[in-house]
């Protein structure tokens, strides 16, 4: 494994900090491993990891849905389950383990 020897310093909204790194905690994850996920992840798609688009429409709020489209959003989500459109956690968790063990130049 590579030795971590190179310093990162940016600045953060406190409120986005300390929301990202309660996730992370859960997770058992350290915010210096995300972040070094994250550089990984930009180096092998030669880019951000993610399409940075304006979303079509807004993340769900549970809180303002009516009891009907609750169900339908639930619904949508145990039809993935059933055709297969998902992927168990133990198997991301393994594939992220496996990434940090991993030198991006050695791929």
């Amino acid at each position: 494994m590579a030795t971590k020897t190179s310093n990162l310093y940016a600045r953060i909204e406190p409120a986005v900090k300390e929301e990202a790194e309660e996730i992370l905690r859960t997770l058992g994850i350290p915010a210096s491993n995300a972040i070094n996920m994250f550089y990984k992840q930009i180096i092998l798609h030669r880019g951000l990891p993610f399409p940075v688009t304006i979303p079509a429409s807004h993340p769900l709020d549970v809180r303002a849905m009516s009891e009907q489209d609750l169900d339908r959003e639930l619904e949508k989500g145990y039809a993935d389950i059933q055709s297969g459109r998902t992927r168990p956690a133990a198997e991301v968790f393994a594939g992220i383990r496996r990434d940090e063990q991993v030198s991006p130049v050695s791929r």
